[in-house]
């Protein structure tokens, strides 16, 4: 089917799971379409891997938290993260993270973990413990793809967030509307779907809710214990404040449109209408996300032609995307410097909205500096590839001629192919260079093109 408007197309048909055609085949360019968007990019075996299952077959594959590798792997992931808390630097606790992205076995909770962390965006500017915002990671690693109600309440006591948005200074003389105010804006229902006396009578269910000892504490003589009107229902408590705030209709719509821009298309913005299937199950499943993770990473909407090169590449996405496709390695402090240079620093959000995302990610000024983060990391000579130097993996992958390797690249790490014009001026401009200087000269030229930039 041709897809070309968003608001034209049957709901029922774009949620279907989605079936290999002739126009449409399950190959090796749409199996790494699916590890790109569900993850961070993929490896050689990754999408080996991934051809002889069904679409299907490998998203449930993705929804499996645990097993021996990850058990071994969180172990690992755990000393590095004592480590890095120890040295009482927020900043480093990007090292940890980056290290997660680019080696945990289960890639799609990493990627919906970084959703949640532009969602419920705290930044460690303010909330100065390292290890506040480690628990605050962890709490939304717990729920990823799991309970959005449990995630809710977690937050709603997590100390990182308490402080953030000045929870810990809410008393019942005083009641500050920051957290209410997210809660319904950002976090839950959007703009418009609430009043200004709901805010502030979400904001006396809130007062008593403080830290001592890191630990979120509940002071009765600070909380505000008389009846409060929120969205026309009468509470008491900050628990009942946050059903209430839950199990307004609006909640599925505000969730799944926010996964859809995350997983398929920054623009256009889909319509209720489209979105409604997805609302439903996500209704139907007590706001478990499971199963509407599933239902839209298989969809036909999801895996069809329509979907490729709709999204921009956050900065973190296009370089453990290259870092993954081409088992590189490299010193990860370094890289989560050049990753706030050019706008995304981990733990760090602009703002309590978080990034923007889409189109904001590029500018005439990004750009450049994207291009000269994917140089730096290249040409850095501690960088490796998958444990050698680049030369060996080329042999090993068996690219040494340009064009078999321009055609793999393509395949793995681009939406968009690159041009034939484009690949002639590449080509031109290698002439009696070395391998390896060859490949990475390659590399670099890419990444100052648009098609770079999208996945």
């Amino acid at each position: 089917m041709q897809i070309t408007r968003l608001d034209e197309l049957d709901p029922d048909w774009a949620w279907q799971p989605w079936e290999p055609s002739v126009q449409e085949p399950w190959d090796r360019k749409r199996a790494a379409l699916l590890l790109r968007r569900s993850g961070f990019g993929a490896t050689e075996s990754e999408i080996q891997v991934a051809l002889p299952r069904s679409p299907s077959d490998c998203i449930e594959r993705m929804l499996q938290t645990s097993g021996e590798a990850t058990e071994r792997f969180e172990v690992e992931s755990a000393d590095l993260a004592a480590s890095l808390v120890a040295g009482g630097e927020a900043k480093s606790l990007s090292i940890w993270w980056l290290h997660r992205m680019l080696h945990h076995p289960q890639q799609l909770v990493e990627k919906m973990t970084l959703f949640w962390h532009g969602h419920f965006a705290t930044g460690a500017e303010k909330v100065l413990d390292p290890g506040l915002m480690l628990d605050q990671n962890k709490l939304l690693r717990k729920h990823a793809i799991g309970d959005f109600r449990a995630m809710i309440h977690g937050i709603a006591k997590d100390p990182a967030m308490l402080i953030y948005l000045d929870s810990v200074t809410n008393r019942k003389a005083h009641p500050n509307e920051n957290f209410a105010r997210e809660l319904m804006e950002l976090f839950c229902i959007g703009e418009g779907n609430y009043t200004e006396a709901d805010v502030q009578q979400l904001a006396r269910c809130f007062t008593g809710w403080e830290i001592r000892r890191k630990n979120f504490r509940f002071n009765p003589y600070q909380h505000d214990s008389g009846l409060k009107n929120i969205l026309g229902t009468e509470i008491e408590t900050g628990e009942a404040a946050i059903d209430t705030v839950l199990s307004h209709k609006k909640v599925p719509y505000f969730i799944v449109r926010k996964l859809f821009h995350f997983f398929i298309g920054d623009e256009p913005s889909p319509t209720d209408a489209l979105l409604r299937p997805l609302a439903d199950q996500f209704a139907r499943d007590g706001l478990v996300l499971e199963g509407v993770i599933k239902k839209l990473l298989g969809s036909r909407l999801m895996l069809s032609n329509w979907s490729v090169a709709r999204k921009v590449r956050s900065p973190v996405e296009m370089a453990i995307g290259l870092m993954r496709t081409m088992q590189m390695t490299s010193n990860l402090d370094q890289l989560s410097n050049r990753l706030r240079e050019v706008g995304q620093a981990l733990f760090f959000p602009p703002n309590v909205k978080g990034w923007d995302g889409g189109r904001a990610w590029v500018n005439s000024s990004t750009l450049v500096g994207r291009a000269n983060l994917v140089y730096q990391l290249i040409r850095d000579e501690k960088t490796r590839f998958a444990s050698g130097s680049f030369s060996d993996w080329l042999q090993g992958q068996k690219l040494t001629d340009p064009d078999a390797f321009l055609d793999w690249f393509s395949t793995m790490f681009l939406a968009v192919p690159i041009s034939d014009a484009q690949r002639m001026s590449m080509r031109s401009s290698q002439d009696g260079k070395s391998e390896d200087r060859m490949f990475r000269e390659m590399i670099c030229l890419m990444a100052a093109m648009p098609q770079f930039q999208l996945s």
